[in-house]
């Protein structure tokens, strides 16, 4: 029976997952009470698949918000502007200005702003050739997309840790496996203060548009969304842009301190987009995405029902022999590599150029700066969340 939590499965996923695909691309979970697809061809279905598989997340909760102070509310209808949690048509009609707006023309367009972000959080850290300690994720993988992501949304940076701790205590619901149990005040109060932050941003860029991103959301939507709809389009922005190439570059480092000669691979390459792609395939932050059937039907040789819940096992197609050669080898330039960390299809992640380039720039930025990077301490091994990946704290030294 697979199991997302055993050990093996989050450090070894080409050799778990191994175990199983002889038995097909579809197998039943005691463990996550779902149907869990591990391969690549079924999993980019099931990303494309949305007449039969849901992401809808605001109808569950609508229900938690029944028992909820009527303040709760607001956090549904803020939550009802996050494309992610909606299926289409809505899905569409919240996604398409925000892709529209994303483009990778805009984004390469952003190449000097996230110089100059990453330049910044780099003269904070030890000077290059004086040896000196840091934490990954504190000093540099955490500030740098969070700084960027603010740069973007015309944020001023003084004020990232009072929204990053906003964005704190709206995660508690947002990610929640058991929202029914959850303390509905962190959720209300950081509502509050994201409604009244953008919202004041979002009038501001009405009033005065700028060329920031937000600027050109705000013209592209018009009137076609509301003002909370824009706020939840804002603060989904805020999440993904900060936390998902957060993840990238911290389990990257953790790749590196593991395997310290792919350090020297990376400084002779001339590109280093082919060995972000393979970050991403092996380190990067989604192991899962759920789904709930709508209806009953068959996927993979299974029945599945409606009401079922679906995960798309993303750790287990990016490691698909049939898809990669040697999946369980990190290879900085694999010249194929399809793999489906950004998602696919339908539910592609609009954000998934400015994380490659946010992830190119502050790796070659780094290796130039510094020539040793070494950890203080054992490496933290990989660790996982059905949902994600992680490390603890990395220390390392550098000069």
């Amino acid at each position: 029976m697979i199991d997302l939590n055993d050990p093996v499965a989050i450090r070894e996923p080409a050799a778990y997952f191994a175990r199983f695909r002889s038995q097909g691309p579809v197998h039943w979970s005691d463990a996550h009470r779902a149907w869990m697809v591990i391969d690549h061809d079924e999993v980019s279905n099931g990303f494309r698949d949305g007449e039969r598989l849901s992401t809808d997340r605001i109808t569950p909760l609508e229900r938690v918000a029944i028992d909820r102070p009527a303040a709760f509310a607001k956090v549904i209808e803020l939550l009802r502007g996050w494309m992610i949690f909606r299926d289409d048509p809505e899905h569409a009609r919240l996604r398409n200005p925000v892709r529209n707006v994303f483009t990778p023309r805009r984004v390469d367009g952003l190449e000097g702003l996230i110089h100059s972000v990453v330049d910044d959080v780099l003269g904070g850290l030890p000077a290059p050739g004086s040896a000196g300690t840091m934490e990954v994720r504190r000093d540099f993988a955490g500030p740098l997309p969070a700084l960027v992501i603010a740069a973007i949304l015309g944020v001023d940076a003084e004020q990232r840790s009072q929204f990053q701790q906003w964005s704190d205590d709206l995660a508690t619901i947002v990610f929640s496996a058991e929202p029914r149990a959850t303390d509905p005040d962190q959720a209300i109060s950081a509502t509050a203060h994201f409604a009244d932050f953008f919202g004041e941003l979002i009038e501001r860029e009405r009033r005065s548009p700028s060329d920031s991103i937000l600027g050109h959301l705000v013209a592209e939507v018009g009137d076609d969304f509301t003002l909370m709809e824009l706020v939840g389009a804002c603060t989904l922005m805020l999440f993904a842009g900060h936390e998902t190439t957060t993840s990238l570059l911290s389990n990257t480092f953790g790749v590196l301190l593991e395997q310290p000669d792919l350090i020297d691979e990376l400084r002779a390459l001339d590109d280093l987009t082919p060995a972000v792609e393979e970050f991403m395939r092996v380190a990067g932050p989604a192991r899962t995405m759920f789904r709930k059937a709508l209806i009953d039907h068959e996927r993979g040789g299974q029945s599945v029902k409606a009401g079922q819940t679906v995960g798309l096992v993303i750790a287990a197609a990016n490691h698909d022999p049939r898809v990669f050669d040697r999946p369980e080898q990190l290879d900085l330039q694999r010249s194929a590599n399809p793999h489906l960390g950004f998602g696919w299809g339908l539910h592609h992640c609009v954000g998934a150029h400015l994380a490659r380039l946010e992830a190119k720039l502050a790796l070659d930025a780094f290796l130039n700066r510094y020539q040793r990077i070494e950890p203080v301490g054992p490496v933290p091994a990989l660790q996982g969340t059905v949902l994600g990946y992680g490390r603890e704290p990395m220390t390392i030294r550098v000069s």
